[in-house]
């Protein structure tokens, strides 16, 4: 990390006509930031790894710049996030040190190259990342990436050791009011693609009517789609009040030892939950309550599923999604992606088009025929009766 450099004055600055400048809005919890930007903010994160998850919420936010303290890829695995910032056209400056952090939210702060100047004085420089920088460290993280693979099964015999009885008895899960048994589930998570798949399930929301859980921002989600979810699963961290006063059954994802500090906001607001102790995620114990309950069927939209996606989490390799995966995998059907699957490839005016060739087509062939001419005969004759009643009309109004 490079230190913070102070006491440059104004005759120290580098001279560029492209200076950049914004309101800093910082945070240390990416998912928290995204929801305070405005379009033209400068985002100011500490975040080693962007994710894509990440990567999409700062994306739609529309910030000018990102800043992170820490390095936006540290070869550790070719996490994606870097390189959709840099594809939206987003800045994004890296390794600009832990002091970047220490500016105050709502400073007006300047960007000229990979500097960041607060008022005249030099607070930080970082490195500028490009299509090329990227490139060149996504293939460095892909050498190590046989590391990651060896952590990733040591962390899986471990998790199975930890949580053996839950995985292969259930034992643990708590009893819910909401009745699963026989019915279809559907579990939401604040995944890649997540709200655009949910819409492409729609038709099979309102066909089968499945039990609709969200883990944590899924259950927003769901709300924004139009529907109410029937039980939201995980730490309360990234859900809004207005999920958790929606009036579904609330299940709090507690440590193995029972602290729980999602239960202090759900006190505060007077919401009733129940507490579930378990060492993996929360869209784990989503879909391990689920089977438990004897759900039908399980489709899961936004969940992790692949290595790069396992590691984006940042979770011991997310061992206990893939032991859990493994438990439930006859039940289990994985809609993430499905929105890409099948995408309309003729446009409305396309289609238009089409509909009125149609029309003259048939109008052509009515036309031609005894019954089509005397048809379009009829018609015309209507069409200047009703012609002559209108002319009438506005005669008569006129002269009255």
């Amino acid at each position: 990390m490079k230190a913070m450099k102070l006491l440059k004055r104004k005759a120290d600055l580098p001279a560029s006509d492209g200076k950049i400048h914004g309101t800093a809005k910082v945070d240390r919890r990416t998912k928290d930031l995204t929801k305070r930007i405005e379009p033209g903010d400068i985002a100011v994160i500490d975040h080693t790894d962007i994710d894509r998850v990440a990567a999409d919420s700062l994306v739609s936010a529309k910030p000018r710049a990102v800043l992170n303290a820490s390095k936006s890829i540290s070869g550790r695995y070719p996490n994606l996030g870097p390189g959709i910032l840099v594809e939206a056209g987003v800045l994004l400056i890296d390794d600009l040190g832990p002091d970047i952090m220490t500016i105050k939210e709502g400073k007006a702060i300047t960007i000229d190259g990979a500097n960041v100047y607060l008022g005249d004085t030099l607070i930080a420089e970082g490195v500028e990342q490009d299509p090329q920088t990227i490139a060149s460290s996504l293939e460095e993280a892909r050498e190590g990436l046989s590391v990651q693979m060896e952590s990733f099964a040591a962390n899986t015999m471990d998790y199975l050791r930890k949580e053996r009885e839950l995985l292969l008895d259930g034992v643990g899960v708590p009893d819910i009011k909401t009745s699963i048994e026989g019915r279809q589930v559907l579990i939401v998570v604040r995944g890649y693609h997540y709200k655009e798949d949910l819409h492409m399930l729609r038709p099979y929301i309102k066909e089968y009517r499945p039990i609709l859980i969200g883990v944590d921002g899924g259950a927003d989600a769901i709300i924004e789609a139009g529907w109410h979810p029937d039980l939201i699963v995980g730490d309360m961290d990234s859900v809004s009040d207005k999920s958790l006063r929606s009036g579904a059954e609330i299940v709090v994802h507690a440590y193995r030892d029972g602290r729980a500090p999602g239960t202090e906001r759900l006190k505060d607001l007077g919401v009733e939950h129940i507490v579930f102790p378990a060492t993996g995620t929360s869209e784990d114990i989503a879909m391990l309550l689920a089977d438990d309950l004897g759900a039908e069927l399980i489709v899961a939209v936004g969940t992790h599923a692949t290595l790069v996606e396992f590691l984006d989490k940042g979770r011991a390799g997310m061992a206990s999604t893939f032991l859990t995966r493994l438990r439930v995998g006859s039940k289990l059907v994985d809609a993430k992606g499905v929105s890409r699957l099948y995408r309309q490839r003729i446009s409305t005016m396309q289609m238009v088009l089409l509909a009125a060739a149609g029309l003259i087509a048939v109008a052509a062939a009515l036309a031609s025929t005894n019954v089509g001419q005397t048809l379009f005969g009829i018609t015309g004759a209507r069409f200047d009766d009703l012609w002559s009643w209108m002319q009438s009309l506005a005669w008569w109004s006129s002269t009255q």
